[in-house]
């Protein structure tokens, strides 16, 4: 029977790191995650845990931690944030070229500069090729959900790669919400015992770990990588039903929100989904068609099953919680761009960039955002393509602009300020 609880997002993490009993866990502290250290710390010091806890100068030092335990046969985890994460940079790369399946939980803050501690996705979406699996959360129960199902993704034996568990910075890691939580004796059995293949304390399979890997070879341990996020959709998918079982939760690569008749639709990673769904609840009882995905797996990205899910959909906006200074677009858009290139009939795709810095997003915002797509079906024109929505003016004036708005006149797309 499920345990009824009300938590942050952080106390959720470090529940679910406590019900698993990791060996290892090294840390370093920075907002906005500092705390799901503290509270697993404190499991440490009560004997509630065998862990190792392993309080370290850096963040760097955090991360080579837990690549050292998983390379001797250790299960390890580790929590970060933005620059914290940034820090780990190197050896990112590092963890998962060596097939190490650390599983970190990353509460995701904006990256400096300026200064800012609030939530956006750069910090994860600047590391989204350095091979680990990504997978992000809506709200304090998908956190703790994720978080369970990362290890048995991590560790099959056709993965072995890292998983970061994304949820964002304050707005769910901080907010309480109630929950429902396994029973530790189910959590056990849900993510079994860690049995590496190859380690190093292994007596009978001497084994070196991080070799220089000259040109005639390291291309072939790159292909394996790829190979092996290839693999990871399925098993991502295995391990959800899996979890279906034990608890009637259903996850999938993403969600979808109103789609079966949607007409146009806004795809989306993380909190603001919830906005967005109260946005498309209003809409309908207008009776207008629209709809909403959420994505949950960022990598590997659902590329084909994304496609299919948008393939009747007349006109899509993607909303980017990043930037990628591509002057094409967010990192999302991209994805999802390419993932639609192959349809026979692509909807017209429009990106905004929000939510930087911690800037809300509003249902006003979302009705606007439809509103927009609503003109590109009528007039087929789809306009300028990479927008912003919520920034102050570009000259500077004191009134926030709540979104952008372009209109066409005499042929040609011209902004308008809406401002409050």
């Amino acid at each position: 029977m499920a345990i009824r609880d009300r938590l942050s997002g952080n106390e959720a993490v470090a529940i679910a790191m406590k019900q698993i009993n990791p060996d290892v866990m090294g840390a370093f502290p920075i907002t906005p995650s500092t705390e799901i250290p503290q509270y697993f710390s404190s499991y440490v010091a009560d004997g509630l845990v065998d862990t190792e806890f392993v309080a370290v100068e850096s963040e760097h030092s955090a991360m080579s931690t837990c690549i050292a335990a998983q390379a001797a046969g250790a299960r390890a985890v580790t929590a970060t944030s933005s620059c914290g994460m940034a820090l780990m940079w190197e050896l990112l790369y590092v963890a998962s070229s060596y097939r190490l399946p650390i599983t970190m939980a990353l509460v995701n803050r904006a990256l400096t500069g300026p200064i800012n501690i609030n939530n956006d996705h750069s910090d994860s979406m600047g590391a989204r090729d350095s091979g680990w699996i990504q997978i992000y959360s809506e709200t304090n129960q998908e956190a703790y959900d994720n978080f369970l199902q990362a290890m048995p993704i991590g560790e099959h034996k056709d993965i072995r790669l890292p998983v970061m568990v994304c949820q964002d910075g304050f707005i769910t890691s901080h907010a309480v919400e109630n929950m429902d939580l396994l029973e530790d004796d189910k959590v056990r059995d849900f993510v079994g015992e860690y049995q590496p293949e190859h380690y190093l304390l292994q007596k009978d399979n001497t084994l070196a770990v991080g070799p220089y890997g000259i040109s005639a070879y390291y291309m072939e341990f790159k292909k394996q990588q790829a190979e092996a996020m290839k693999s990871a959709k399925k098993v991502i998918l295995e391990v959800a039903e899996a979890f279906e079982q034990v608890t009637g939760r259903k996850y999938g690569f993403f969600e979808e929100f109103m789609m079966e008749d949607a007409e146009v639709a806004v795809v989306l990673i993380g909190s603001s989904a919830g906005t967005g769904k109260a946005a498309v609840d209003a809409l309908r009882q207008q009776g207008k068609k629209a709809g909403l995905i959420k994505i949950r797996v960022f990598r590997p990205f659902p590329m084909e099953e994304l496609a299919e899910a948008l393939s009747h959909v007349k006109a899509v906006a993607v909303m980017d919680k990043a930037e990628s200074f591509s002057a094409a677009g967010g990192p999302l858009f991209a994805e999802t761009r390419s993932a639609l290139y192959d349809l026979p009939q692509r909807p017209n795709l429009i990106n905004y960039v929000y939510g930087l810095g911690g800037r809300d997003i509003t249902v006003t915002d979302f009705e606007e955002i439809y509103s927009q797509l609503d003109s590109i079906v009528e007039t087929r024109q789809t306009g300028p393509v990479y927008r912003h929505i919520g920034q102050r003016e570009a000259d500077g004036a004191e009134k926030d602009v709540t979104y952008e708005r372009y209109q066409m006149e005499n042929n040609n797309w011209r902004w308008q300020s809406n401002g409050l």
